[in-house]
């Protein structure tokens, strides 16, 4: 049906929408227009402030339960006496885990979603890198209390625990299973930090990193919501792979207050060795070769000359001392056989790209001394800080074909600087550290090694890597990032 145009102009009016500035016409009325004037926003509400009567009484709950925390820990190991003693006695055994996530979920909730009031985890403290710093204020979340092995599923090799676990006494616990937790940071950490931070350690070659390790997580989200990640079975293709996006956001999307691991068998034999170099071109080829040859090496750590003059000046591996040149440490894995042959095979390639003085230990004593020197670089280099001076430390991680360039021109850049710096990688990742002495209280020098920190960070980039933080250490600041 089509519309004549006498029917359209017998239609009623609509009126037209006007612009500002044009003025309405009324009936027998007179005004002057007005000129336009562009549309401006409400001004927002200014931010209550945090430090209502409401968020009080959530710092007043939140030291409340740091207080209770405690008590409900003392209770709870009461009750696990009672229980033992007398069978009639049905306690919880661990009655006050939900009811401490409960209070953090109040917690949250307040101060999180009313308040905004920033909260940051604590547990071990152990991080180098100032995982657990808050640089907005606000409160801590204290979890040391929250340290139970919660289940351990030995026919399923999987074990749940709460975030301020050790990963050590983890493993001593469960050591006589046959099983452990491959993960191997610094031994300080704690569960709920790893999961943090996505830490891996020298491990990190044959095993990964603390993501492949993580079954599923308990999280308190900012509005006091708690949800868990997953189930339990190691397969499952149904939902949102929410443990990748909270392991690793350091506590920013929410608080982990129960973890689910996944356990190893614990290997068979183990062996260690370490051979030098005459570059540190040659040593990141050979971790290259031997990683592109499929041989199943648990570590690959590469200590540069600097670290090892540094071991031999502090006696921290006596009686055993170095060759201060470029050298790698391996750990191997498996069965008697395996070793045998990747250790015949590796030697090969470390021969092929000028490797010398290829040690290999006979028994866990000898391999306890070779490792040594892998496994007291940092400690050594904290002793042998002169008075006055901080220890710098950055990181960075690149394919590993680009590895010796990235460190070569880390080298160059500290040598034009005249400061004292060593390197310590886990090259069979592509990842080193470098720890850069410095006086602080010198500006100058201060400038200086930023800006040495900034052109690294630049080139890993450039090259394809990374490089997710910088710390002083001993200062415990959080400076900003480059990328």
């Amino acid at each position: 049906m089509s519309l004549s145009s006498r029917t359209l102009r017998n239609l009623p009016s609509i009126p037209r929408r006007l612009h500002p500035s044009t003025p309405r016409r009324r009936h027998n009325s007179t005004f002057e227009s007005k000129p336009y004037r562009p549309y401006e926003p409400p001004s927002p509400k200014p931010a209550p402030s945090q430090w209502t009567p409401k968020a009080a009484l959530a710092l007043g709950c939140a030291l409340s339960f740091a207080f209770t925390a405690g008590k409900a820990y003392q209770k709870m190991q009461q009750l696990n006496v009672d229980y033992d003693r007398d069978d009639k006695f049905r306690a919880p055994r661990y009655a006050s885990v939900k009811e401490m996530e409960k209070a953090i979920s109040e917690i949250e909730t307040v101060l999180g979603r009313d308040a905004i009031i920033p909260m940051t985890a604590y547990s071990g403290g152990s991080s180098l890198e100032g995982n657990f710093s808050a640089p907005y204020s606000g409160i801590s979340i204290d979890f040391r209390e929250m340290s139970k092995i919660l289940a351990f599923h030995e026919e399923d090799m999987d074990v749940v625990v709460q975030p301020a676990v050790n990963w050590v006494s983890l493993n001593t616990t469960i050591s006589s299973s046959g099983l452990f937790f491959p993960v191997d940071p610094s031994p300080s950490a704690q569960i709920g930090g790893m999961v943090g931070t996505n830490c891996s350690g020298t491990n990190a070659v044959r095993y990964g990193t603390m993501k492949d390790w993580v079954v599923n997580l308990t999280v308190v989200l900012a509005d006091g919501t708690i949800i868990k990640t997953r189930g339990r079975p190691r397969k499952s293709a149904a939902g949102y792979n929410l443990n990748g996006l909270f392991v690793g956001s350091e506590g920013t999307l929410g608080l982990v207050t129960e973890v689910t691991l996944r356990l190893a068998a614990v290997p068979r034999e183990c062996g260690v060795a370490s051979c030098v170099f005459t570059s540190v071109r040659d040593a990141a080829s050979t971790a290259s070769s031997i990683m592109r040859a499929g041989v199943q090496v648990a570590a690959v750590e590469y200590l540069d000359a600097t670290q090892m003059k540094v071991l031999n000046d502090g006696a921290y591996t006596a009686p055993k001392f170095w060759k201060e040149a470029p050298t790698l440490f391996f750990k191997f894995s498996g069965s008697k056989a395996s070793i045998a042959a990747d250790i015949k095979e590796v030697k090969s390639i470390v021969a092929a790209h000028k490797g010398s003085d290829f040690e290999f230990a006979r028994s866990k004593e000898e391999g306890d001394v070779i490792w040594s020197g892998r496994k007291q670089a940092l400690w050594s280099l904290l002793a042998a800080r002169p008075e006055g001076t901080e220890l710098w430390t950055t990181d960075v991680a690149v394919p590993v074909s680009r590895l010796a360039d990235m460190i070569e021109e880390s080298q160059k850049g500290i040598k034009d600087l005249g400061l004292f710096s060593s390197i310590v990688g886990h090259v069979g990742d592509g990842n080193f550290h470098e720890a850069i002495m410095y006086h602080r209280n010198d500006p100058a020098e201060t400038a200086a090694v930023t800006e040495h920190v900034k052109k690294m960070t630049l080139k890993a980039l450039e090259m394809e890597g990374t490089s997710s933080r910088r710390v002083e250490f001993g200062n415990g600041s959080r400076n900003k990032r480059w990328i």
